[in-house]
């Protein structure tokens, strides 16, 4: 049986029957590609699931392998999962794209012999061109680059946190953790693990649907970053509240928001957040809606689908190492995929600094808590020409169905309407127009494959 139905390999999946002196070659290849990639062991070339013996062993040596035979540092990068198929154990190496390219074989050193890029399904020498040029553009400000300006650090919370995990962190946790510059001065990543910083994570809360009201103010930080995001996730989850819809045939008991998607959004937003600009990521509660914004832009190159299916470029790869270890992520470039079960691709926002993701409360909370759309702006009669208290009804019935992304068909079976003018002209244009309601498309409005979605419900 061919593994999950894969015939062949592909620019981002390869298949090796055994562990072998090559894999190196392979994870140096996905490293210094755009997207990263994958090795599946235990298949062979045509994609027959072969499996393999003692996996926990294997998991051990490939490890070792990646961790002492590349440079620079991989760590962070991979994940190793162990997968079941016909009754058989295969093991996947889950590769992130590197920010330190080019990577190479550390015997070799940084030469076509050692260092090596994807092309279609095989792994072949980079070129000496390519090679200078990556290095010339190697990025040099991250957080494991960037020598803390405090050395007087202590880490007595992150040692507490990795013994809870069953890891017990010795006296060269800082160097093998890669807390430290090659000159064993402590780095900016160190300076967030450790027990006092100057980092804090603020969460504030609204009373409504702008920032206006500001009703609550709550900041997590000045402490190791595992713990301050800990105390962000175990805020959330309080304010994450729980309503009952009842329905003709039983009593639903719903979140406000998905609490799986709700977690990978925080973990997310903090192990991926720019810290060199020393601006850390901030939680916003709306009445309607929570809003995440972390700094810093999608790399150069990556692309929003490559985005939204899930290839990893860490940016902060100490922080992934460290949050992975103690279980807070689950394995490499499945966050986003676990959020996009919940909730529409719309729910991102993406600036030159920013990343910004909104994600609206669910429907059955908003109407159980009464909040109410404010009357539509006064429209003109050109733009609107059959407004009417029945079109407001309507326009509050559309902002309440369209919390996820929903089609102009959709919208109009919802209100049971036909009139495709009337829901244009009096329903939809008057929200667009007053920022309640987007378009999924806005550079295409009349595509046929336009969809909806609410912003903010006025009280």
């Amino acid at each position: 049986m061919k593994f999950n139905g894969f015939k062949e390999e592909s620019q981002h999946l390869e298949f090796k029957k055994e562990l072998t002196e090559k894999l190196e070659k392979e994870i140096i290849a996905f490293l210094n590609a755009k997207d990263g990639g994958e090795v599946i062991i235990g298949v062979d070339d045509t994609g027959e699931v072969i499996g393999v013996d003692d996996a926990d062993a294997l998991q051990l040596k490939i490890k070792d392998k990646l961790k002492h035979n590349i440079t620079p540092s991989t760590m962070g990068l991979f994940d190793i999962v162990l997968l079941q198929q016909e009754k058989k154990t295969l093991i996947k190496v889950i590769v992130a794209s590197g920010s330190e390219k080019p990577y190479y074989l550390s015997k070799m050193g940084m030469s076509p012999k050692g260092c090596f890029i994807r092309l279609g399904s095989a792994s072949e020498p980079m070129p000496s061109e390519m090679m200078e040029t990556l290095f010339a553009t190697r990025v040099r400000d991250s957080i494991g680059n960037i020598t803390s300006r405090y050395q007087d650090l202590t880490f007595e919370q992150l040692k507490i946190y990795y013994n809870e995990s069953s890891y017990t962190l010795n006296d060269q946790f800082a160097n093998n953790l890669e807390l430290q510059t090659k000159e064993k001065e402590y780095n900016y990543a160190g300076y967030l693990l450790a027990d006092r910083n100057g980092c804090s994570i603020k969460i504030g809360k609204y009373s409504g649907i702008d920032r206006v009201n500001l009703i609550e103010n709550e900041e997590f930080g000045h402490c190791c970053l595992v713990k301050a995001t800990k105390f962000v996730l175990d805020k959330l989850s309080i304010e994450n509240r729980t309503f009952t819809q009842i329905t003709a045939k039983e009593r639903i008991e719903r979140k406000m928001l998905d609490p799986v998607a709700l977690r990978e959004a925080v973990i997310n937003a903090i192990i991926h957040n720019d810290f060199s600009n020393e601006i850390p990521p901030k939680f916003e509660l709306f009445s309607d809606r929570l809003e995440i914004t972390s700094a810093g832009k999608l790399p150069e190159g990556f692309s929003l689908d490559e985005f939204f299916e899930g290839y990893s470029i860490p940016r902060n790869k100490e922080l992934m190492r460290i949050f992975r270890d103690l279980d807070m992520v689950e394995q490499m470039g499945s966050g986003i995929t676990r959020i996009l079960q919940a909730y529409p691709k719309s729910i991102y926002r993406f600036t030159n600094n920013f990343i910004r993701i909104t994600m609206p409360y669910a429907t059955g909370f908003i109407e159980e808590q009464g909040i109410a759309m404010q009357a539509t702006p006064e429209a003109t009669p050109e733009a609107t020409p059959e407004a009417t208290p029945e079109a407001s009804s309507q326009a509050h019935k559309v902002l309440l169905f369209c919390q996820t992304a929903k089609s102009r068909n959709e919208i109009k079976a919802h209100l049971g309407l036909k009139d495709n003018e009337h829901v244009r002209k009096s329903i939809l244009s008057p929200l667009i127009e007053s920022g309640q309601l987007q378009l999924t498309i806005p550079d295409k409005p009349t595509s046929p494959k336009q969809m909806f979605y609410t912003v903010g419900i006025k009280k």
